[in-house]
């Protein structure tokens, strides 16, 4: 038996056995000891000998004759009151073999010619009630009735067999078309018990699975493709260093694409860490716009070499639960990517805002902003609206995608739009208790706490 399903039937099927056996056996020392001493038949027969005895010795043999007519005709079953000897005290005939037959198993039915027979004694022992019953119920009369109970037992097992055996088999084709590389297969999770759970947890574990191995093709592809320009430019610039007069701008020009490997490199890391392990990740309590001014004032280098400045507004201060680094890395990647293309004599907007219970954060310059239709595709690792003008600032397009995939980690959104002049990123964060399940009420700082932060 290798399969659930025929274990489950062998199970119930000898389970029914068992059951259909002491049922018999219960069933035949119920009967024994409703005829015999004790039971209610037994106890009939007691009456009727000590009733059947006062009506010999009051009347004699006529006397008791009339009663145990009266007797047998409305219990429907014969019983003759004898001597010890076996003679019939109403009749006079010799019924010693039947009082030999039950003689040393007193009050106790023994079967004979299909009938049943029992003896009953008197307390002095001077007479013997022999009762003749009627056959016994057969164990063949009793055999459709256990083989409708064994057809109906089977058919309940049956149904039972196939509701757990068939979810296991879904399961195990699900596990093994997955194994083979289908990594959209998905189960039915419709069951509220353990075979449901297991169901769901091999769904969200696919899910992850599925994610993580598209994102390493997906990077696999990009990476591949973004190593292509500077590797074709660090060989050119070897071969340029082996001629003597070029050799000083050939060794430039190799130190540079060393640089923008290295960078390259060390932002793939930061993409990956943000799908790694969330247990590896250390989440805590913290106020937003401390962040937002950390960051604003760490990029005053970059802003002041643009001829621009950064400015953070506040009409609030909340509170977010998740990984700082992680989020304050997501929020500078997008600072810095405006400032890159933010004119001479303009600012960086940066203004947090609480409505309802989201927060929202908006970043915007006052650059050129990006065509309509690449709008949707921002945020797309190695996606840039201008490479030449990307590539001269150091940028592989990574800056957003770092920022998108932090951001829905912690169960936020990242939107753009075209401002009219420049571009404006729209975070939105959940409250607190989103992620806790607790009142983030107190998680807004007071408002003497808010003031305007420039850089």
């Amino acid at each position: 038996m290798r399969t659930v399903y025929a274990k489950i039937l062998m199970w119930c099927f000898a389970t029914l056995m068992l059951s259909l056996l002491a049922f018999s056996m219960v069933s035949r020392f119920v009967e024994t000891r409703a005829v015999g001493r004790g039971g209610p038949m037994g106890r009939l027969d007691a009456l009727i000998l000590r009733e059947g005895a006062e009506a010999y010795e009051s009347g004699g043999s006529a006397k008791l004759a009339a009663y145990l007519d009266k007797i047998n005709n409305a219990l429907g079953d014969p019983r003759y009151l004898v001597d010890p000897a076996g003679r019939d005290l109403a009749s006079g005939i010799d019924r010693s073999g039947l009082l030999d037959l039950v003689h040393s198993r007193w009050s106790t039915p023994v079967p004979k010619d299909g009938h049943m027979i029992v003896a009953t004694v008197s307390p002095n022992s001077n007479y013997r009630l022999i009762a003749v019953l009627g056959p016994p119920i057969g164990r063949g009369t009793l055999i459709p009735y256990y083989a409708l109970i064994l057809g109906a037992v089977a058919l309940v097992c049956w149904a039972l067999g196939l509701s757990i055996a068939s979810p296991l088999r879904e399961l195990a084709r699900g596990v093994d078309r997955f194994g083979r590389g289908e990594l959209t297969v998905r189960l039915k999770a419709k069951r509220r018990d353990e075979i449901g759970d297991l169901a769901r947890s091999f769904n969200r574990m696919a899910e992850r699975i599925g994610t993580l191995l598209t994102a390493e093709r997906r990077l696999l592809q990009d990476v591949s493709h973004e190593l292509r320009s500077p590797l074709a430019r660090m060989s050119f610039a070897v071969e340029l260093a082996r001629r003597e007069e070029h050799r000083e701008a050939a060794l430039t020009r190799i130190k540079g694409e060393i640089d923008r490997l290295s960078s390259l490199v060390g932002t793939l890391l930061e993409v990956t860490r943000g799908e790694g392990d969330p247990l590896a990740r250390k989440e805590e309590a913290f106020a937003l716009l401390d962040v937002l001014r950390e960051i604003a004032s760490d990029s005053w280098i970059e802003a002041d070499a643009r001829g621009c400045r950064v400015v953070v507004e506040a009409k609030a201060n909340p509170a977010v639960w998740g990984d700082r680094e992680l989020l304050r890395r997501a929020f500078e990647n997008i600072v810095r990517n405006a400032i890159r293309y933010a004119p001479a004599d303009s600012c960086v907007n940066v203004s947090v805002d609480v409505r309802g219970q989201q927060t929202h954060v908006s970043i915007r310059d006052y650059g050129a902003g990006v065509p309509e239709e690449f709008l949707s595709k921002l945020g797309e690792p190695f996606v840039r609206v201008d490479d030449s003008r990307d590539s001269s600032t150091g940028g592989v397009g990574l800056g957003l995608a770092i920022a998108k995939r932090a951001i829905a980690m912690h169960q936020g959104s990242l939107h753009l739009e075209n401002a009219g002049p420049g571009l404006r990123v729209m975070i939105e964060l959940p409250p607190p208790e989103v992620r806790l399940g607790r009142d983030s009420r107190s998680d807004v700082l007071p408002e003497s706490e808010l003031h305007v932060k420039k850089s």
